[in-house]
């Protein structure tokens, strides 16, 4: 790896294989699957291919609110993808998700299965299919849609950009960190003046816009997101803390959150879920 400080790039890009620090095993500049693999499949209508990153929780809190709103349709089987051992780039989930990126949502609750990936679009998928979660009035549809995909849009600075190079590079570049702890300090900073003036973010009503933003900013304000809270200065932001405490004491969040997670308190770990009694079950043993 070369001293960053005098780095010049070549006029074509390679490829070095071990590129990328802890991720670097699953790294590569090509798509498609690397080996043959059948997802498996439950009982319940949707079928959901995940890990308990923040993309992830945004789905598992989503189908446990509605759970919880009284829409059985929504029961649902959480399968384990553990995106360090590759199993993103197994066929069967390649067939689900081109993009080899959790989650990925199959519906099948219909005559035909239904794919459909991107956090984002399986917010919209399941709030449009269960009429829930998302204004109907034209203003405030598109307000709630705005901060979904403000979300979208931003998160790659937080995760991708600022989370990467803070927590998971095998070298700190302080330019990079900058840079990245700039944007994210801004975006805290919108959404928290948007907050001063409404209880949800989308307005009064909680909505998927909420779901999609507080496993990325919500849990980094809560100190639960690469370990960077005292760095950002997170406790200036006294409406995300609000907002953030406030969606944190869901009892739906606080199951979505559990879904598909393998790391941090054994307690909250619930690796797959397929029946409501799961969270019920003891914590993993550690090895």
């Amino acid at each position: 790896m070369s001293d960053s400080s005098t780095y010049t790039p070549p006029r074509v890009w390679t490829f070095k294989q071990g590129n990328g620090g802890r991720f670097a095993s699953i790294n590569r500049p090509v798509a498609g699957a690397t080996h043959d693999k059948t997802l498996p499949v439950g009982r319940h209508p949707f079928q959901l291919y995940s890990l308990g990153t923040p993309n992830g929780v945004k789905v598992t809190v989503m189908l446990e609110e509605l759970l919880a709103a009284g829409h059985a349709g929504a029961d649902y089987d959480a399968w384990l993808i553990r995106i360090d051992e590759g199993d993103q780039f197994g066929s069967g989930f390649v067939e689900v998700n081109p993009n080899s990126k959790i989650p990925a949502l199959v519906d099948r609750s219909g005559a035909e299965p239904i794919r459909v990936f991107e956090s984002g679009a399986i917010l919209v998928h399941l709030a449009e299919k269960f009429g829930a979660f998302l204004p109907t009035e034209p203003a405030a549809r598109a307000e709630c849609l705005s901060w979904l995909f403000w979300q979208m849009g931003s998160a790659p600075f937080l995760g991708g950009g600022f989370g990467h190079f803070y927590a998971y590079a095998p070298v700190k570049i302080e330019y990079a960190i900058d840079r990245y702890a700039m944007e994210v300090k801004r975006q805290l900073d919108v959404l928290d003046r948007r907050l001063a003036e409404a209880v949800f973010v989308a307005g009064d009503t909680y909505t998927i816009a909420d779901m999609a933003i507080w496993p990325w900013y919500g849990q980094l304000v809560l100190g639960s997101l690469y370990g960077a809270a005292e760095f950002l200065q997170v406790q200036q932001y006294h409406h995300v803390l609000r907002w953030a405490r406030e969606l944190e004491a869901r009892e739906p969040v606080r199951r979505g959150r559990r879904v598909n997670r393998t790391f941090g308190d054994p307690a909250l770990q619930l690796p797959e879920r397929h029946d409501a009694s799961d969270f019920d079950r003891p914590a993993p043993a550690q090895s």
